[in-house]
């Protein structure tokens, strides 16, 4: 396929570099075009716009927030696109910038398909993403070949894309509370003189398996948070959307709004560019351990 794609940072470049592998022609675009460059040398077209890069049979997104898409994704760049363009954003956004770009985009005959993906840049190079989409079906069986090179599996939940966007924010809610009570967890031990490793090798060998605990765990316990896999500040942007969807609905999220004041803590503290683990190092502080 003919492919544009939109902003290149750790997890966007590594999507690229698998579309590549797998024989789609990419044509990328980034704000600070130094990465776009080291993407070329992989066979990657680079443009100069981002609406050079809105075109061909699709446009995937990978943006760090809603501010940076609505810089980009603005009306004149909508307005001017081909008709029938499928737009894929496969960013981590708020359920209310979703349902915009989903009635701007239809507006000007245009699909708009949320696929926001699990999974850390190590993961993202591996293609082994979890990809949620939600969007027009005939949209995301266009797309379903590229989706296929970046990810293990896609998961299709309905037609309307701030489905696929609060489903995300769900999911990195949960992660950030159980990246929470590895460092209360952390805290609580220290304090009686237990090693957290230890801790770690009991509770992952039957009661908490997987990659979260086991992964994060660690990293608390060896009191290691760079490099950052993901960031504490973009930890703190996906809480924040998830309480923002909701307060739209009136649903009440008591751990989130606990989850939220730790990361403020954490990036108050200077510790922002940090990895989401260091949620251990903010419980160490309470309790005077750190």
């Amino acid at each position: 396929m003919d492919i544009g794609f939109i902003g290149l940072g750790e997890m966007g470049g590594a999507m690229v570099a698998n579309m590549l592998k797998a024989g789609h022609r990419v044509r990328v675009w980034n704000r600070s075009p130094e990465r776009a460059q080291r993407l070329a040398e992989a066979g990657a077209v680079v443009v100069a716009t981002p609406a050079e890069a809105f075109a061909g049979d699709a446009v995937f997104s990978m943006l760090a927030d809603d501010h940076a898409v609505r810089e980009v994704f603005d009306a004149p760049l909508l307005a001017g696109a081909p008709r029938g363009l499928t737009h894929v954003n496969m960013a981590t956004i708020s359920v209310a910038l979703a349902e915009t770009l989903a009635h701007e985009h239809a507006h000007r005959g245009l699909h708009y398909v949320a696929a926001p993906v699990l999974g850390r840049p190590d993961v993202a190079a591996a293609g082994k993403l979890t990809i949620v989409a939600a969007g027009p079906a005939e949209a995301i069986d266009r797309v379903q070949p590229v989706l296929d090179a970046i990810g293990q599996k896609t998961w299709r939940i309905g037609s309307l894309p701030q489905q696929a966007s609060v489903m995300k924010l769900a999911a990195n809610f949960m992660l950030a509370s159980a990246v929470e009570a590895l460092g209360e967890a952390s805290a609580l031990l220290a304090g009686h003189g237990v090693a957290m490793q230890d801790f770690l090798d009991v509770i992952t060998g039957g009661l908490f398996t997987g990659p979260v605990y086991s992964g994060y765990g660690k990293m608390i316990a060896e009191r290691r948070y760079e490099p950052a896999l993901f960031k504490a500040r973009l930890g703190l942007k996906d809480v924040r959307l998830a309480l923002a969807a909701a307060n739209a609905t009136h649903t009440p999220m008591p751990m989130a709004s606990t989850v939220h004041d730790s990361l403020v803590q954490a990036v108050a503290q200077g510790d922002g560019e940090k990895d989401f683990a260091v949620l251990g190092e903010v419980s160490a502080r309470r309790a005077g351990r750190a």
